[in-house]
């Protein structure tokens, strides 16, 4: 028998959606506002949801402790209050939208649990748009 189970966090972050190949003028016509050289931040929700056999002898897909362990080591402790474009690794030279914040940190934690689950990520960076991302 499979199931999914999902795990929520919040995190608060702040980024500028910037393209360094572009000249600045098509970088504010692509990005429009998000393309502040001062920066905007956003609270984001994070939904992750891992789906797979349950343990016969524990009940669980995996222990919920042990999931929200790796999504604040991974995604909230690196991100939480940071700069996205100049405080993290990350996205020194990736350029921090949503769907690419979401497959960093599908890969993340991907390499974290067990490759036998099915991982998904959702990432809302409004009520209104979120981005899911499945490895595919």
């Amino acid at each position: 028998m499979n199931a999914t189970v999902f795990r929520r966090e919040h995190f608060n972050a702040a980024h500028r959606l910037h393209n360094p190949e572009w000249d600045e003028e098509t970088n504010r016509r692509i990005f429009g506002k998000c393309n502040n050289p001062n920066f905007h931040g956003h609270n984001y929700l994070l939904e992750v949801a891992v789906k797979g056999p349950i343990d016969n002898e524990t009940g669980y897909v995996i222990d919920m402790k042990i999931l929200r362990d790796i999504i604040r080591e991974e995604v909230t402790e690196r991100y939480d209050h940071k700069n996205l474009n100049l405080d993290t690794a990350d996205f020194k030279t990736l350029n921090p939208t949503a769907e690419n914040i979401a497959a960093v940190i599908w890969n993340r934690i991907s390499g974290r649990i067990n490759n036998e689950y099915k991982l998904t990520v959702r990432l809302y960076e409004t009520e209104r748009n979120f981005v899911e991302f499945t490895g595919e």
